[in-house]
């Protein structure tokens, strides 16, 4: 890819392939990196709080500065959704092309010089998401995933657990930036590792989902925004994963961009793990 995000490019979007597409979006997500690891290795990272609450560092806003810029030369006039500078989340009710970005998500990780970071870019058609890069540039790995045709990691081909009891299952999770959100997820919390292996909290909803994709986790649940998962959904369900939500989604909203009680896990404990994580929400377990 040329280092000049303007430099013209021959090839018609309308004309292009998933996999021309793809083979551009791995370009993009490995331009973003290389300014997440540069801005990391200059170390004068400037921040502010969104609804003094969510941790923005200016290198989210560069990065998805570059990702809009290439994103325009390649596809120009295609709608985009993303975290900084796009977060209008109407676009997803939208019929046509998407592109659904998080420059960096795991921004605390990134400003606190841990390394589970990483860009995730998503192409959407008609609600449906059509193909998958969550690249994570610390870790020197690339995920991807076609709608269809599987998921890899650094071109290798992925695959989720299987067979193994929800006792013996490790489980990822997040929780949201406002502190008064969360002590009802503690229910879920303690279901979790009253029942599961244990509970790994990583801080990268779209590296989690893709630890599930390779079988380095076993499930993931947590409610996110569609830049944070979109991406990683497609390669968790195309290494074989089981994807959903505990609840029905909403009418009229595509379910690959509704980020509400997410359930991603193996296949095995995919209903077990849903009655679970119910049963506390509605106060069943309380007494056990």
């Amino acid at each position: 890819m040329s280092s000049d995000p303007h430099s013209p490019e021959a090839m018609s979007p309308q004309h292009m392939s998933l996999q021309q597409r793809l083979d551009k979006t791995l370009e993009i997500a490995a331009a973003a990196g290389r300014m997440i690891l540069e801005a990391r290795e200059a170390d004068n990272l400037e921040h502010h709080y969104k609804d003094g609450q969510e941790l923005v560092t200016t290198t989210d806003v560069a990065v998805d500065t570059l990702i809009r810029e290439y994103l325009e030369q390649h596809f120009p006039g295609e709608e985009r959704l993303s975290e900084e500078l796009a977060p209008d989340r109407d676009a997803v009710e939208q019929d046509g092309a998407l592109w659904v970005v998080d420059p960096i998500d795991g921004t605390v990780n990134f400003a606190h010089g841990l390394r589970h970071v990483a860009v995730s870019i998503a192409y959407v058609k008609d609600g449906v998401t059509q193909l998958g890069v969550v690249h994570a540039p610390f870790l020197n790995e690339t995920f991807t995933a076609l709608r269809g045709a599987g998921a890899w990691r650094n071109g290798n081909p992925i695959k989720a657990s299987a067979g193994k009891p929800l006792e013996h299952s490790l489980v990822a999770t997040g929780f949201p930036y406002r502190r008064d959100s969360r002590p009802p997820l503690m229910r879920r919390l303690q279901a979790v590792l009253t029942h599961c292996r244990d509970v790994r909290r990583n801080g990268s909803a779209a590296l989690d989902l893709c630890d599930v994709a390779c079988g380095r986790l076993d499930a993931y649940y947590e409610t996110v925004s569609p830049w944070d998962f979109a991406a990683g959904l497609l390669i968790a369900r195309e290494a074989g994963a089981s994807t959903g939500h505990l609840y029905p989604c909403p009418e009229g909203l595509p379910k690959d961009l509704y980020g509400e009680n997410l359930l991603v896990s193996h296949a095995d404990i995919f209903d077990e793990l849903g009655d679970l994580l119910r049963d506390a929400d509605a106060g069943k377990l309380d007494n056990q």
